[in-house]
């Protein structure tokens, strides 16, 4: 495969500490999910990218499908702790179609799609229990 872009994060104390990208000017002031402290947490940070990434598939399956809609990607993302150290993930991804003829049934078989193309998709699936619905507006 052909690398398209590639960046770097550094994260300096964890979860309490500062985050930084490579090629960005953008620095984050990292906490701990209820903490009420100011700044993000990583969960939040992953629903965003996350949240981008699938809106961006399924923008590229709406074109080889010629399909017309707007979409709203909401990714929710829960931090679960077993016993000990194991921690794990869930996510919900939830998708808004607008501005389409498309019937609700229709829209959801172009998410499903945008699910099995998008990155982060791939990246999570069997690793992260996750849940993809979608309505029509």
């Amino acid at each position: 495969m052909e690398t398209l872009y590639s960046t770097k994060g550094t994260v300096t104390g964890g979860r309490t500490g500062k985050a930084s990208l490579q090629d960005s000017d953008l620095t984050i002031n990292m906490v701990a999910p209820g903490s009420g402290k100011e700044g993000n947490n990583p969960e939040q940070l992953f629903a965003m990218g996350y949240a981008a990434c699938f809106d961006g598939a399924l923008a590229a399956v709406k074109g080889v499908e010629k399909a017309k809609f707007d979409s709203t990607t909401e990714v929710s993302v829960d931090l679960m702790k077993g016993e000990g150290l194991d921690f794990q993930l869930a996510v919900k991804i939830h998708v808004i179609g607008e501005n389409t003829e498309l019937s609700a049934d229709e829209f959801q078989q172009l998410v499903e799609k945008a699910n099995k193309v998008c990155p982060y998709s791939k990246a999570t699936h069997g690793n992260v229990d996750s849940e993809v619905t979608s309505e029509v507006k």
